[in-house]
């Protein structure tokens, strides 16, 4: 299984780097694919000053290297790094909570997310800082109220995520009733990566790398804790450490995620299932494989979402429902009884 899983995630990678300079091809202006890879391979080369061991013909035009460099290539990474994140906290969050239908927005992220985001176009603030806050701001607020003693018990925690969910989606919708600009709310919560730039993939990348780094060291005692809780602490893991680790950095992950694309669903909820049918259930597999199948599925949806309509961009977040919805409609028919059994 060990050899396998290496396999699929060297496949896997092969898969996100052909994916991320084939879909950066992709768009209404037509740059072929030899010519983009020149484009990124020069502008990676000037960066390390190896143009002059390393060089390219310039055959293209100063509007298509801005458009390659500045434009798609910043989106297409930017949704690699959002996939991969929420792949991975939806992967820690299912094994910790040893729930198949839960995913990183469970315990009310999102609701948190929507309304900083409502809350920034209703009072002209930073958006990407007040959604980011908010979000991590409503994981504290479950986390505390769930607390019993030094304990978090998995049901108290769902259920106080359910509730904060709700009432911060009652605020967000009351912020919206009263906006002059509704719409742009609404349509930041659909989800999507229109906004990207740089400076967002640089500041995301460093969280997004930090966070599933800690969540990949929580590998071996998810597995653990597969077996039960009180198995778990016979087997020397501290379980309330373990499930504040991964509250932690699934939440870091994911707030940074929704921070610059909104809420975009059914990435960390089928990506999951999907891979550990491939790769079985040992996390030390199952989670790297499902932060490079997250990457792969919403580059590959976000190229779907900005080409499918000539004059604007779907939300992304529409397209991942349209291809999570029925497959998990599939899955639940398909393995009717527990994942973890």
């Amino acid at each position: 299984m060990a050899r396998d899983g290496r396999a699929v995630m060297i496949l896997l990678s092969v898969l996100l780097v052909a994916m991320i300079a084939s879909n950066t091809a992709i768009g209404s202006s037509d740059i072929s694919p030899v010519d983009t890879v020149k484009i990124m391979v020069t502008a990676i080369t000037e960066k390390l000053m190896l143009g002059d061991i390393l060089h390219i013909e310039k055959v293209w035009s100063d509007s298509q290297d801005t458009i390659i460099m500045n434009i798609r290539l910043p989106r297409v990474l930017l949704g690699a790094l959002v996939g991969a994140a929420l792949a991975t906290a939806g992967c820690a969050m299912q094994g910790l909570l040893k729930n198949p239908m839960a995913d990183p927005y469970i315990i009310g992220m999102s609701s948190g997310a929507g309304l900083g985001a409502a809350l920034a176009f209703a009072l002209m603030l930073p958006l990407q800082l007040l959604a980011f806050v908010t979000a991590a701001g409503s994981i504290f607020i479950v986390y505390n109220i769930s607390r019993i003693g030094e304990r978090v018990p998995t049901e108290t925690l769902l259920l106080a995520g359910i509730a904060v969910g709700f009432f911060l989606s009652a605020i967000t919708s009351f912020i919206i009733f009263l906006s002059q600009s509704p719409h742009q709310i609404i349509y930041w919560l659909m989800g999507g990566l229109w906004t990207a730039s740089w400076d967002k993939v640089k500041i995301t990348f460093l969280m997004i790398l930090v966070g599933i780094f800690m969540l990949y060291r929580q590998s071996w005692n998810l597995n653990v804790m597969l077996l039960g809780e009180e198995q778990a602490q016979c087997m020397g893991v501290d379980i309330e450490k373990v499930k504040r680790s991964v509250l932690i950095f699934s939440s870091l992950v994911t707030a940074a995620a929704v921070s610059v694309s909104g809420i975009i669903g059914f990435v960390g909820l089928i990506i999951p299932h999907i891979m550990r049918i491939i790769v079985g259930p040992d996390h030390r597999i199952l989670l790297p494989t499902s932060t490079l199948m997250g990457a792969i599925f919403l580059v590959f949806s976000d190229t779907i979402a900005r080409t499918i309509l000539e004059s604007t961009d779907l939300p992304v977040g529409v397209v991942t429902a349209f291809f999570g919805a029925p497959f998990f409609i599939y899955l639940l028919r398909k393995r009717r009884k527990s994942i973890y059994a």
